[in-house]
């Protein structure tokens, strides 16, 4: 796939008009958004997304396919990404109309950081084949942790990285608006709200760690794993307004995207074989991969939809408690759960 660099110069200067406008909007009216606003501008994004490989299909061989594959995976890591936006909002206390501004400069610092790691990336794929190996490999490993429970803490606990930054950055105990830096007695002071920015933007660097190996295995064309990349982010803000609450109930998410990296991670081997030995092992198409993909991303929702219908019902005394086959009945506390689950919600 040649990519003229007129073409490259009109993606990126479209994606930075979004932000851009993203931020106007920001700028004009700091507020949080309502459900409908969310959902007006998810749907924009998720269409402009399709249009996008439409227009592939029009113009490329195939290549919409592993577009929409690509952006599918993406879109799915995103969502997880966003239960540690909300513990990170949450741990930070972030006033509600200032998360927009937070969400707007990290999705910002996770395309810079996409962008790198793609262009890193692909260098590596062209010098040595072999590099599918450790792609692989990290994908087994981080589909692993995630089946173990390790990608599943309740709470945001700071990093090394950021308690560092503490150290050299004093900061003050209260906001002052969206400002970075304010006075106190006299000295200046970094305000939660440039932490908080440095916190998601280390977050994305570890995404970021996940994501390209990941989309790797689906297509090795540097401007479709960018474009994929850019779609699954743009509107990601609004995403968080619109499923905030939701994400809480998608209790075996995880377990659905350890599956999808781990599949990828066994495509990824599969190639790395086919490229750098003479064993005649079997390749597995893109298309049987979406195929994979959809099905896991629509069973882990119904799943989870339904178990935390279930768990809601019996906290709430609809179903047979512990140690009770009469329905309806609870023990002391069962309620205990569901107060956990909302104050969880509510970062």
């Amino acid at each position: 796939m040649d990519i003229a660099p007129w073409v490259w110069g009109a993606t990126i200067a479209v994606l930075l008009g979004v932000i851009a406008l993203d931020f106007l909007i920001i700028t004009r009216r700091p507020h949080e958004p309502s459900m409908r606003e969310a959902a007006v501008w998810v749907s924009v994004y998720v269409s402009l997304a399709i249009l996008f490989g439409i227009g592939l299909s029009f113009f490329t061989d195939g290549q919409a396919v592993d577009f929409f594959t690509g952006w599918i995976v993406e879109y799915s890591m995103s969502m997880d990404n966003l239960f540690v936006f909300i513990l990170i909002l949450g741990s930070f206390a972030v006033p509600r109309e200032h998360r927009q501004r937070v969400l707007l400069v990290g999705i910002a610092l996770a395309l810079l950081f996409r962008g790198l790691f793609i262009a890193l990336g692909a260098a590596a794929v062209d010098a040595f084949a072999g590099v599918f190996y450790l792609f692989g490999a990290f994908l087994l490993y981080t589909a692993w942790k995630l089946v173990s429970g390790g990608g599943e803490d309740e709470e945001y606990q700071e990093n090394a990285a950021l308690r560092m930054v503490r150290r050299v950055l004093p900061t003050s105990d209260t906001y002052d608006g969206h400002k970075l830096v304010t006075r106190v007695d006299g000295k200046r002071l970094a305000t939660p709200m440039l932490m908080v920015m440095i916190a998601v933007g280390m977050t994305d660097i570890l995404f970021a760690l996940d994501s390209i190996p990941a989309i790797f295995g689906i297509t090795q064309e540097p401007y479709l794993v960018f474009t994929a990349n850019a779609f699954a982010l743009m509107g990601l803000r609004q995403l968080y307004f619109l499923i905030g609450g939701l994400l809480d109930k998608l209790v075996y998410l995880s377990h659905g995207l350890a599956v999808i990296l781990g599949f990828i991670g066994i495509k990824l081997i599969l190639h790395a074989v086919h490229e750098t030995t003479d064993l005649h092992v079997p390749e597995i198409p893109t298309v049987l991969s979406l195929v994979v993909i959809v099905v896991t991303l629509t069973a882990t929702t119904v799943l989870s939809l339904l178990k935390s219908r279930h768990d809601a019902r019996t906290a709430q005394g609809f179903g047979p408690g512990p140690g009770s086959g009469e329905p309806g009945s609870s023990a002391t506390g069962s309620g205990d759960d569901g107060d956990d689950l909302d104050e969880r919600v509510s970062l």
